[in-house]
């Protein structure tokens, strides 16, 4: 058991050659080789922003439009009474003469058993009329 014990606590005979530091060497890998296109890039082209076309107001519509004009008409020469609501049970903020012509704002809105067009008079009054009173016209 002694010889044993000596054997694994002793030593190899050649110790020396083992502890002697050894120097490793790296190097470091060849940098990357830029790859060359034959391919041209191509251009991006940055979006531009539209306008919506500004509507001819000089041409008068087929039909009682917004942004558009309208002639007061039929209305036995007492003209259109303007209310401040698409109803007959709205208060009356203006009348529009027969022949009136005034800039359509909003519409069209059911009241009752109207049809109603938001309006702006020259006088910058606004407010609602009936459309059986109305025909598209052009600009004054």
């Amino acid at each position: 058991m002694i010889f044993l014990t000596n054997y694994l606590v002793r030593p190899p005979e050649d110790a020396s050659a083992a502890m002697e530091p050894s120097i490793i060497q790296l190097t470091a890998p060849p940098p990357p080789t830029p790859t060359i296109s034959t391919n041209p890039p191509t251009p991006t082209v940055a979006p531009t922003a539209t306008t919506a076309p500004t509507p001819d107001i000089s041409i008068a519509p087929v039909e009682i439009t917004v942004g558009y004009y309208a002639r007061v008409v039929e209305t036995g020469g007492v003209g259109v009474t303007v209310r401040n609501g698409p109803s007959t049970s709205n208060q009356p903020v203006a009348v529009a003469g027969e022949g009136t012509v005034i800039m359509v704002t909003d519409g069209p809105t059911p009241g009752g058993e109207y049809e109603w067009w938001g309006v702006k008079l020259g006088d910058g009054t606004v407010g609602w009329v009936v459309g059986d009173f109305l025909v598209p016209t052009a600009a004054p």
